[in-house]
C-alpha cells in the first residue's frame, strides 16, 4: 500500500490551465481522507490555487496535501491554517535573461513561431521560465491542435539545448517548454518529498500525462518511484477510484490499478 499519491496537473488532473472538475474535486477530496497526496507541475503557485485548492470541498484534509510548483522548483505545505512556502529555487536576473532571449532566437530559428498567439508566449516563474507557443491563455481547442504529438517542441527543445545546456528544459502541458536549473525537475520535487515528509521513494506512486523521454514527467522515472502514464483526467480519475478502493482495503496499490 502505497504511503503517498503524487499526481501531475495539467493532463492529469485537469485539461490544460482548467479547474478541476466537480467529480475530480470529489475524488481528491475523498483520497484525502485515505492517504497523503502531492501535485508536482510546470505551472506557477497561482495556477494550483486556480485550478484546484479553489475547487476542492469544504472539509478537504488540506494538511495531508502537498504542492510542488515549476517542476518542484518550489514546495507548499499547509500548516496552522494557511500555505506555506519551505523553499524556492530562483534564477539570477542574468540567468532569465539569458533563457528568454535563447528561447525568442530559437523559436525564430525553427519556423515554429505561432500566427495567432493569446496573452504572453514567454512566463517569468520565478524558479522557471515556461515558453507556451500559443500564448498563456490560449483555448484549449486551439493548444490540442498546435502539437499533438509533440514533434514541434522536441525540434524547439533540440535547438534550445545547444545555446543553454546548462540548464533543464522539459516539454509540460499542451504547448510548454519548461526551463529550470540543472538537476531541478520533477525528480528533484520527488526527492524534496522523500526527506520533507520522510517518506521512502518505494512507498509512493506518481501519476503523469508525460512520462515519456523529454516530458516533464519523465525525470520521475529515474528516481525508482512507481509510475502510471494516463491519457487525461478521465483515466485519473478511474485509477483514484481504484486506489481509494485498494488503501480502505488494505491491498496492493500498484497491483491493482
Amino acid at each position: 500500500m502505497k504511503k503517498i499519491i503524487v499526481f501531475d496537473l495539467d493532463g492529469t488532473l485537469a485539461e490544460s490551465k482548467a479547474a478541476i472538475d466537480n467529480e475530480m474535486a470529489k475524488l481528491v477530496h475523498d483520497l484525502l481522507k485515505t492517504t497523503l497526496v502531492a501535485i508536482i507541475s510546470g505551472g506557477a503557485w497561482t495556477q494550483f490555487e486556480k485550478q484546484v485548492i479553489a475547487h476542492l470541498p469544504a472539509g478537504s484534509d488540506l494538511c495531508k496535501l502537498s504542492i510542488l510548483p515549476t517542476c518542484g522548483t518550489k514546495f507548499y505545505s499547509y500548516e496552522k491554517s494557511k500555505w506555506k512556502m519551505l523553499y524556492a529555487e530562483n534564477f539570477t536576473d542574468a540567468q532569465k535573461q539569458k533563457i528568454e532571449t535563447s528561447l525568442k532566437n530559437v523559436v525564430e530559428r525553427s519556423g515554429f513561431k505561432s500566427g495567432k498567439t493569446w496573452g504572453d508566449q514567454i512566463e517569468d516563474r520565478d524558479s522557471q521560465i515556461t515558453f507556451s507557443a500559443l500564448g498563456q491563455q490560449a483555448p484549449l481547442i486551439a493548444k490540442k491542435a498546435w502539437d499533438p504529438d509533440f514533434e514541434k517542441r522536441r525540434k524547439i527543445k533540440a535547438l534550445l539545448e545547444k545555446l543553454i545546456p546548462e540548464f533543464a528544459i522539459n516539454l509540460g502541458g499542451a504547448t510548454s517548454i519548461d526551463v529550470t536549473q540543472s538537476g531541478i525537475d520533477k525528480a528533484y520535487g520527488i526527492h524534496k518529498l522523500e526527506v520533507v515528509l520522510k517518506i521512502d521513494i518505494a512507498d509512493m506512486l506518481f501519476i503523469g500525462d508525460a512520462l515519456f523521454e523529454g516530458g516533464n514527467d519523465h525525470p520521475v522515472k529515474t528516481t525508482g518511484a512507481d509510475c502510471i502514464q494516463v491519457g487525461g483526467p478521465e483515466e485519473t480519475k478511474i485509477i483514484i477510484r481504484r486506489i481509494i478502493s485498494c488503501q480502505i482495503n488494505n491491498s496492493d496499490c500498484r497491483r491493482n490499478i
